[in-house]
């Protein structure tokens, strides 16, 4: 992970001209077309600035519930002025998750599986999905638990999410339906105007809205750049 929060101060502009669709704070998720394009970098770094300017707490929400990058890059110290993670909260919030496990394991809860980590420093809450406690054999697969985000909204400023890419897994186009945006990543010398489109066509059929896309690594394609920033 990256701290790209210098880069980010127009998607911050354009993003907080959003009104929620729900009351409460605002959804937003990162996600990309293509695997390696930085969108966790760009969630996390979203995240902490937003941390500085809310009003109430803001969550970081990782979608990829077997690898839990996001809390290891905190750990690694991925910026400078902000701290690792403390403190674990249940991140159940009293809801069905947006999880289900396959196959049920008889006497086991599967609904207390996610944390939510303190950062220090930052009003900021980053969640972790314990793998560790599946047993053999069994999978883990995101869906939309709308009650669940409505209950987060009425917690928080901003819930961020961290999408995987849509070409490794479906977490993110199952989520678009339920946030109040989607923001794309692309790497600037190497994902094609072809394959946005094809992403954004994409999460617009599953009823999801694209506020625009935020180019990583620009490498002096302007025009490139200019038609597809958010």
């Amino acid at each position: 992970m990256r701290d790209l929060r210098e880069d980010l101060e127009p998607v911050w502009r354009a993003t907080a001209r959003i009104s929620p669709a729900e009351p409460g704070g605002r959804v937003l998720m990162f996600t990309s077309a293509r695997v390696g394009e930085g969108v966790t970098s760009m969630a996390a770094s979203f995240a902490c600035m937003a941390a500085r300017r809310a009003e109430k707490p803001v969550w970081l929400v990782d979608l990829d519930l077997r690898r839990n990058p996001i809390i290891q890059g905190f750990q690694d110290g991925f910026a400078r002025d902000v701290g690792g993670p403390g403190r674990a909260y249940d991140a159940s919030l009293r809801q069905q998750p947006f999880y289900s496990i396959s196959p049920a394991v008889e006497g086991k809860r599967q609904d207390k599986l996610l944390t939510a980590h303190d950062i220090e420093r930052l009003p900021l809450l980053v969640t972790r999905f314990r793998g560790e406690r599946l047993q053999k054999g069994q999978k883990v697969r995101t869906r939309t638990a709308p009650e669940w985000w409505q209950t987060l909204r009425g917690l928080c400023s901003y819930a961020i999410i961290d999408g995987p890419a849509l070409e490794r897994s479906s977490a993110a186009l199952n989520m678009a339906p339920i946030v109040d945006g989607v923001i794309l990543v692309v790497t600037a010398d190497q994902t094609t105007p072809q394959e946005i489109e094809a992403a954004r066509r994409e999460i617009e059929s599953r009823q999801g809205r694209v506020l625009g896309v935020v180019m990583n690594r620009i490498r002096g394609d302007a025009r490139f750049a200019e038609r597809f920033s958010a």
